[in-house]
């Protein structure tokens, strides 16, 4: 019954998130390529609460070594959601990315989005330099990251006002925020710092 409730949970989640955005009266008159980037965005949002999940084998039915496979993979198509999100946005208007990537932009959730973006890149550094680094190094390191990754995104989600849905973006935060928490605590990352 479990597995039913969580994996219902999350299906309702990301279809409420990707349906209340599509019937946003905000998409009215936007050029395709914005109505993409937007899109990306909402796809980035769901990949980054898929992320934990794997990471910390909190999903039923998915034994935790296939789900860090499926967590890389992840990984990289959260990556490429970003790069179409940010990528689609400079089309259609670069002087406010430009404004976004130099922390010089007056609206209060670029710099959230742009800090989650660095610390996903970072991330990215940091898994192809994975072997190198020391077992210990390399939880610490990617665990900061993604809490930076996560709270970055949460809040640039919460601050903008466009075609996510308030209902579903609020409930999708809320859920990433309270599974990375729950990863964080069954991983014992803390132990990592005491050290």
């Amino acid at each position: 019954m479990t597995r039913y409730l969580i994996w219902g949970g999350l299906g309702l989640i990301a279809v409420a998130a990707i349906l209340e955005a599509a019937f946003s009266p905000l998409l009215q008159w936007r050029q395709p390529v914005y109505i993409a980037a937007g899109f990306a965005g909402i796809v980035a949002m769901l990949l980054v609460l898929a992320q934990p999940l794997l990471a910390g084998g909190l999903l039923p039915g998915v034994r935790m070594q296939a789900g860090r496979r499926v967590h890389r993979w992840t990984g990289v198509a959260l990556l490429v959601a970003v790069l179409i999100h940010v990528g689609g946005l400079w089309v259609t208007s670069p002087p406010d990315m430009v404004d976004a990537l130099t922390f010089t932009s007056p609206t209060p959730f670029s710099p959230w989005g742009v800090v989650a973006m660095w610390a996903l890149f970072a991330t990215a550094v940091l898994a192809l330099l994975r072997d190198r680094l020391s077992a210990r190094g390399w939880r610490l390191g990617h665990s900061a990251l993604a809490v930076a990754i996560v709270t970055g995104s949460v809040v640039h989600a919460l601050l903008i006002e466009g075609t996510m849905g308030t209902l579903s973006k609020v409930a999708l935060c809320a859920v990433t925020v309270a599974v990375l928490m729950r990863v964080l605590m069954r991983l014992r990352v803390w132990r990592l710092v005491a050290r």
